[in-house]
C-alpha cells in the first residue's frame, strides 16, 4: 500500500457525539501547518447518505460546499478556516459513498467469483478513500471519523483503521481519541469513567489511542490525568485537556500549543521538530476578544435560527468581518417567519441586516418584510443566494408594481416570475449534487460596491443553487433601481445586484461565507460590516 512518505493521523470521539472533533481535527492541522508541514484534512461520515446536500438542517447542520462542487459535511469548513487547506471531493466521505463504489464494481463484475463482505471489501474502500489524500506535496494527512466509538455503523471505519497501522507500520499512524469528562453537579465531581468505557471499546477493536485529548468545562486535577492514563493505557504526556474556550474557538490551537500537543504528534511520528510561528493567529484573537471600536449589531433573518449550525459558515464570517474592522460584533438570529404580517419590531436598532440561503417556500414573507426594512430604513443590507432572490422579488413587487411578482419555485403558477429555474436544470429530477455547485467567475461593474470591495474586476465564487433571475426581468427592474454589478462572463447570469442609492445595499447569487477565514476575510462580509459599524457610529 503506497503513501509516497505521508504520515496519517486518525481523530476518533467517544462518550457522547457533538465534541467538536472537527475543530480539534483543524486545530492540530494549523499547528502543524505553522511549524512549517504540508496537511490535508477529510472527515468520514458513517451514515448511508451519498452526501448531505439532500438532508435537513436539523438533521446535519449547513451543507458546505468546496471549489469542485463537493456537498460536504460542515466540518470542512473548519478546515479551511482554521488550516488554510483547500478541501475537494476527496475530503469527505460517506458510508453511502464507500458502499455504493463497492455495489456498482460488483455489479461491473469486478468481483467475479467472490462473496463482497464488509471485511475486506468495504474497509479496503475505506482506506482507499483515505489514501486518496496522501499526495505527493503532503506530509501529514488528518482524517477525522464522524459518530463515536461503539456506534455500529461506524465499525467498519474502526477496523479499517486499525489495519493501516498493519499496512503502513505503526511509525506512520497516529491515532487521536477526543473524549468527554463530564461533571455531575450532584455530586461537584468530574468523572473519568465514560472515557475509560470509551477507550476501551477502541481496544476491543484493536485500536490503541497514543493521545486522548478530554474535552471538559472544568480543569482536570493530577488524580483526574492519572486515572485516565491508566485505565486508558496512555501515557501521561500524552493526556491532554481541551478546556472549553472563553471568548472565541479560534483559542483552541493556542490552548492545544500550550499542552505542547503537536510536539508530542511531531515526536510519535518521528518528525523533526520545527519551529512554532503563531504570531499572526495570536494577534488576529487579540482583535477579536478586545476590539477597540464600537458595538455593531447585526441582524441574521432564516428559518433555522434555534439551529445555529444551519448557518454555521455565515455567523464564522461575520465574526471574520468584526475582526477586520475591529468592531465587537453582536449577531442576532432572528426568525423569519416572526417577521410576517409587518411585525418588524425585531429589526429596530439593528445596523445590519443579512438574509442568508435556504430553500422552500416556508419563512419567505418574513425575509421580504426585512429586505423592505432595509431598503426602507436605510440599514445596511447583504443578501446571500436566497437574500438576492428575496431582494429581487421584494423590487419587483414594491418599486415596479408586480404585486404577485415571486420565484418559481414558491409558486410555478405566478404571473411574473422575477426568479425561476436555471436553463440547464430544466428536466432534471434527480435532488442529490445537481444544482449549480461550486466555484464559478464573475465580472464586477466599475465603479459598484463589489468592485470596491474586492479590488478587482473579476471574481470567483461557490455557489449552490437551482434558480436564478429571470432576464425577462432586467430593464424593468433597472429603471426601479437596481444596479447588476456582477455578471457571469457571458453577461447571461445575474450573480450580484446592488442599489447605488442606498447606504449600502448588495445581495449576491453565490455564498462568499464559504471563502471566508479569520486571517483572510470574504471581501463582501468585511465591505458590510464595515458598512454597518458606519450606520452605528451615525
Amino acid at each position: 500500500m503506497p503513501h509516497d512518505g505521508c504520515k496519517f493521523i486518525f481523530v476518533t470521539g467517544g462518550v457522547v457525539s457533538s465534541l467538536g472533533k472537527g475543530i480539534t481535527a483543524a486545530s492540530i492541522a494549523l499547528l502543524l501547518r505553522q511549524r512549517g508541514y504540508r496537511i490535508t484534512l477529510q472527515k468520514l461520515d458513517p451514515y448511508l447518505n451519498i452526501d448531505p446536500g439532500t438532508m435537513s438542517p436539523y438533521q446535519h447542520g449547513e451543507v458546505y460546499v468546496t471549489d469542485d462542487g463537493t456537498e460536504a459535511d460542515l466540518d470542512l469548513g473548519h478546515y479551511e478556516r482554521f488550516a488554510g487547506v483547500s478541501c475537494n471531493r476527496n475530503s469527505n466521505y460517506t458510508a453511502g459513498k464507500i458502499y455504493s463504489a463497492v455495489l456498482a464494481r460488483e455489479r461491473e463484475g469486478g468481483y467475479l467469483g467472490k462473496t463482497v463482505q464488509v471485511i475486506p471489501h468495504i474497509t479496503d474502500e475505506i482506506k482507499k478513500a483515505v489514501l486518496s489524500q496522501a499526495k505527493e506535496n503532503i506530509d501529514i494527512a488528518i482524517t477525522e471519523v464522524g459518530g463515536t466509538a461503539g456506534d455500529i455503523e461506524g465499525l467498519p471505519f474502526l477496523e479499517a483503521l486499525r489495519e493501516f497501522s498493519q499496512d503502513l507500520g505503526r511509525e506512520n499512524v497516529l491515532y487521536i481519541h477526543l473524549t468527554l469528562i463530564p461533571y455531575l453537579s450532584a455530586s461537584r465531581e468530574l468523572k473519568t469513567k465514560p472515557s475509560q468505557q470509551s477507550a476501551s471499546i477502541l481496544r476491543n477493536i484493536g485500536i490503541i489511542p497514543d493521545i486522548l485529548i478530554c474535552r471538559t468545562e472544568r480543569s482536570l486535577q493530577n488524580e483526574h490525568f492519572r486515572k485516565l492514563s491508566m485505565f486508558c493505557n496512555v501515557p501521561r504526556n500524552a493526556v491532554i485537556e481541551e478546556k472549553d474556550v472563553k471568548n472565541s474557538i479560534y483559542e483552541v490551537p493556542v490552548e492545544l500549543a500550550e499542552q505542547k500537543l503537536d510536539e508530542l504528534i511531531l515526536k510519535k511520528l518521528e518528525l523533526p521538530l520545527n519551529n512554532l510561528d503563531l504570531d499572526s493567529w495570536k494577534s488576529m484573537i487579540s482583535r477579536a476578544v478586545n476590539p477597540s471600536g464600537p458595538l455593531v449589531r447585526i441582524g441574521v433573518i432564516g428559518k433555522y435560527m434555534g439551529l445555529r449550525d444551519a448557518y454555521k459558515s455565515i455567523f464564522e464570517a461575520l465574526t471574520h468581518g468584526g475582526i477586520a474592522n475591529d468592531v465587537a460584533l453582536e449577531v442576532k438570529g432572528i426568525e423569519s417567519e416572526d417577521l410576517e404580517g409587518g411585525k418588524t419590531d425585531a429589526l429596530e436598532g439593528l445596523d445590519g441586516i443579512l438574509v442568508p440561503g435556504g430553500f422552500g417556500y416556508r419563512g419567505i414573507e418574513g425575509k421580504l418584510e426585512a429586505v423592505q426594512f432595509a431598503r426602507e430604513r436605510n440599514v445596511p443590507f447583504l443578501g446571500i443566494c436566497l437574500g438576492l432572490q428575496c431582494a429581487v422579488i421584494e423590487t419587483a413587487r414594491h418599486l415596479v408594481g408586480l404585486s404577485d411578482a415571486n420565484s418559481s419555485e414558491f409558486n410555478p403558477e405566478c404571473s411574473h416570475p422575477v426568479i425561476h429555474i436555471m436553463e440547464e436544470q430544466k428536466g432534471i429530477t434527480e435532488k442529490g449534487g445537481t444544482m449549480r455547485l461550486g466555484l464559478y467567475p464573475c465580472d464586477l461593474l466599475d465603479g459598484s460596491a463589489a468592485r470596491s470591495a474586492y479590488g478587482n474586476s473579476r471574481i470567483s465564487e461557490r455557489h449552490r443553487h437551482r434558480y436564478e433571475f429571470n432576464n425577462e426581468y432586467r430593464e424593468m427592474l433597472a429603471e426601479a433601481g437596481i444596479v447588476y454589478s456582477g455578471l457571469s462572463p457571458d453577461g447571461q447570469l445575474v450573480e450580484i445586484v446592488e442599489r447605488p442609492d442606498h447606504r449600502w445595499f448588495l445581495a449576491c447569487q453565490f455564498h462568499p461565507e464559504f471563502t471566508s477565514t479569520p486571517l483572510k476575510p470574504n471581501p463582501l462580509f468585511k465591505a458590510f460590516v464595515k458598512a454597518a459599524r458606519k450606520n452605528a457610529s451615525e
